[in-house]
């Protein structure tokens, strides 16, 4: 048996090993995540903005008239940290509350449109809270 502490023992070798596939699989794991977030924007589903919720179609009407919002986070830059949306440079994307019947806080339900503030290029739909989004077609 081997004494001398520069040389890693069995235990050592063994447990660096392990440390080093748990490593490899987080980064798999990673390159996966970022590569459905790469390709998730081109296959996203669409939505007719006829078949939105009625709620969801007065705040569209509203962000094309620049307000007046009924939520003071209405307008706040979306920071897309989910990257379900298509990249786009800081500040491009603001997220609008649509309200939810029956439910007292803002709820799940949002729009988030990118470009100029009463013309945007493309607006998107929610329901989950930013989990899954749908593009909006007129």
């Amino acid at each position: 048996m081997n004494n001398d502490p520069r040389v890693p023992n069995r235990r050592d070798r063994i447990a660096s090993a392990a440390r080093q596939a748990l490593l490899a699989l987080f980064l798999l794991a990673g390159l996966a995540t970022v590569a459905f977030a790469r390709t998730a924007p081109e296959a996203m589903p669409e939505v007719a903005l006829a078949d939105l919720p009625k709620e969801a179609r007065e705040v569209y009407a509203l962000i094309g008239q620049g307000g007046p919002f009924h939520y003071d986070r209405d307008g706040v830059v979306f920071g897309n940290r989910e990257k379900l949306l298509p990249a786009k440079p800081r500040a491009y994307y603001h997220e609008y509350t649509v309200r939810t019947p029956g439910v007292k806080s803002r709820g799940a339900r949002r729009l988030i449109c990118g470009g100029p503030a009463t013309a945007p290029e493309a607006c998107y739909y929610t329901d989950d809270h930013y989990r899954s989004f749908r593009r909006i077609r007129q």
